[in-house]
């Protein structure tokens, strides 16, 4: 009996939703809870808050650090507030299972760091406050975290300057942008900010028509400045040549050069193929365009200068087209083509087979019976006889710029034209535009009734 009265007491809603100690719990107008923890004896993060818990503060306390899955058990919490405590320091995955918070302030802390890598766990996170802290530096690594965050607060922070990545972010070029704009507000101001033309670039556009971000303060307190603001310059692209022609199989190296402050990333970009009118069979283009381009070497020599060069090894036909070298930094876009097209050795179509045509003998002359018992060889020059001795032997003609000789056999003689029949040694003579002559000494018996001729000669 005393043990059924024990579990009767523990199933109790007020027992099972108990609210820790050194804390006060609330409800609101909907029911939903909040628990508020201020006070200066909690020296870490209490372990049995509420299930159903809502909105979590705790405030003004020496906790100082906040361990791995802290708050794993609540994953109802919508509003997360760590403000003006000691924390110096936050696991990457101290908010694992917050799915659904959508504001996280962690204002008036000592933190040099933030892991931004953790926001990953927080997809439905629109409000970070980092107000009043250490903060030094932000990595570029932070803008692949930041797209759902809509507010933004880092002033009173000891920041200098802010990455192309984050700029991009906050001010996205037109084109770039995928569906609607979304609107940020960004606390910036309080901060030793090195001024720039990307801090004066920022504060312009801030106060622009139409801008996608908001300044709270639009007054940025300059760290150091060794004068007049410099002026951001768009970019410049200036590739080495803009059409190029290389063989088949070999290698090619496509370089540029870009100019622009601050000192412009450069990016390579595949945009189209060349089919050229004799390629067009050879070539098979399955590739997805445009694409991009890793290049294999890049340098800046010095302030507001960069080069880069891509390397294509073995060039086949499908990688002639036009290639895009683009430059970007804060102020703009440029970009400059460049096209390469690749040639190599073409396959020249057969040239057609002529019929031959039999002469018919004359009238006039009759031709003696021939022995069938005796085989009589047919009658040959000396010249032909000296060339009969390697019958196997063909002569070998050097052809240049695709000069063809054509041997074809005369139906008959005409009688409106007056030309003679070119002789062998004639042939094997021939001088084509500075080739050595040939000397092969060796050629095939030639029937009595051919004509050799040559391509300046008309059959």
């Amino acid at each position: 009996m005393y043990l059924l009265a024990l579990l009767c007491f523990l199933q109790h809603p007020a027992v099972l939703t108990s609210c820790p100690p050194l804390c006060v719990c609330t409800h609101g107008s909907s029911q939903l809870r909040g628990v508020h923890c201020s006070d200066p004896r909690i020296s870490a993060v209490p372990a049995n808050v509420p299930a159903d818990t809502v909105k979590l503060r705790l405030e003004r306390t020496p906790i100082s650090r906040i361990p791995r899955a802290a708050f794993y058990n609540l994953s109802e919490l919508l509003f997360l507030w760590l403000t003006y405590n000691s924390i110096s320091a936050v696991h990457p995955s101290s908010f694992l299972n917050l799915k659904v918070l959508r504001e996280l302030r962690l204002d008036g802390n000592q933190l040099a760091a933030f892991p931004w890598e953790g926001l990953r766990d927080m997809p439905g996170l629109q409000t970070l406050g980092l107000h009043n802290n250490r903060l030094s530096s932000l990595p570029s690594h932070a803008a692949l975290f930041l797209p759902n965050i809509t507010y933004l607060d880092l002033s009173s922070n000891r920041l200098t300057t802010l990455s192309a990545e984050l700029l991009d972010l906050w001010f996205p070029f037109p084109g770039q942008q995928s569906g609607s704009v979304q609107r940020r507000i960004l606390g910036l101001h309080d901060n030793p900010w090195l001024c720039d033309c990307q801090i004066s670039l920022v504060v312009s556009l801030s106060m622009s028509l139409g801008t996608p971000v908001v300044l709270m303060d639009h007054l940025l307190t300059c760290g150091r400045s060794p004068g007049p603001l410099p002026r951001c310059m768009r970019p410049s692209v200036q590739p080495v040549a803009t059409r190029v022609m290389s063989p088949l199989g070999s290698n090619v190296i496509l370089r540029c050069d870009a100019t622009g402050y601050p000192t412009p990333t450069l990016t390579w970009v595949k945009t189209s193929t060349y089919v050229g009118c004799c390629q067009q069979d050879m070539v098979r283009n399955n590739e997805e365009l445009p694409r991009n381009l890793k290049s294999c070497m890049q340098g800046s020599p010095r302030v507001g200068v960069r080069w880069s060069v891509i390397s294509l090894d073995a060039l086949s036909y499908q990688d002639a087209g036009e290639y895009r070298c683009q430059a970007r930094n804060m102020a703009g876009v440029a970009e400059a083509p460049i096209r390469l097209k690749v040639v190599g050795v073409m396959r020249l179509p057969r040239l057609p087979k002529k019929k031959s045509q039999k002469t018919p003998p004359k009238k006039s002359q009759k031709t003696p019976p021939m022995k069938t018992s005796q085989k009589t060889p047919p009658k040959s020059s000396s010249r032909n006889r000296q060339l009969n001795r390697t019958p196997n032997a063909s002569p070998t003609l050097l052809l240049k710029d695709y000069q063809v000789l054509q041997i074809v056999r005369s139906p008959f003689q005409r009688n409106s034209t007056k030309r003679s029949p070119v002789s062998v040694d004639q042939l094997l003579n021939v001088n084509f535009k500075g080739q050595k002559k040939v000397t092969n000494k060796t050629a095939p018996e030639l029937p009595d009734n051919t004509t050799v001729l040559t391509p300046n000669m008309n059959v």
